[in-house]
């Protein structure tokens, strides 16, 4: 259940960047985040409510709920135009949460390919308070295409490799992660420079991003 749920955070997440750059009306763009965080929220209840008391599997779920509401509170705040400065710093809340759970898929679960996911997230959260809460508008280009791509790499590729049961190699998948994140990360910062030095200090619109745990 939860990989299914999994495969639409990358959708939101694809979407959530094409708002941010501005290619989907924000408006389109928030009734989509209220699917998936109502979807987002009723998973992880399920999960837990099914767990039998299970601690592992209750850590499993609980972190699904991060994301749960940061998509409702995203399709709120942009259907009613409120400020988006308690999304941003929510967002902050999220990324030291998320360095938490990465912790715990690394040494605990011994899930190493979402220990890698959870710092994936942890940094795209962050850039989502340096944007919303801080209003860093000049990062909008920049974090809007590292959205749309966490979409595709820490959503869609592994729900459909984990529900085709081709999730394998978790070392090497975790290696390959890591490389992914810092070269084309890496690479995206001088990439989006022209793009940066365009943007004008307008409202900033709130749009965020995971997600789901296994």
């Amino acid at each position: 259940m939860a990989n299914a749920g999994l495969l639409f955070v990358g959708a939101v997440l694809f979407m959530n960047g094409m708002v941010l750059l501005y290619k989907v009306d924000a408006r389109s763009g928030a009734v989509f985040n209220l699917f998936v965080g109502v979807l987002q929220v009723i998973t992880p209840t399920y999960l837990i409510f099914t767990a039998d008391n299970d601690p592992i599997k209750i850590l499993a779920a609980s972190g699904i709920y991060l994301f749960g509401f940061t998509y409702l509170y995203v399709g709120i705040c942009l259907l009613t135009g409120i400020e988006s400065d308690g999304v941003g710093y929510y967002s902050l809340f999220v990324a030291v949460a998320a360095l938490g759970y990465s912790f715990a898929n690394f040494h605990l679960l011994k899930d190493y390919p979402f220990g890698a996911i959870w710092l994936y997230w942890a940094f795209l959260w962050f850039l989502f308070f340096l944007l919303l809460g801080l209003r860093m508008d000049r990062l909008r280009p920049y974090v809007g295409w590292v959205t749309a791509i966490e979409g595709w790499v820490t959503g869609v590729i592994p729900a459909g490799l984990l529900l085709s049961g081709y999730w394998k190699h978790p070392d090497e998948t975790a290696i390959a992660l890591g490389a992914f994140a810092v070269v084309v990360f890496g690479a995206l910062w001088p990439l989006t420079r022209a793009s940066r030095d365009r943007v004008t200090a307008t409202p900033t619109t709130p749009t965020a991003g995971p997600a789901a745990s296994t």
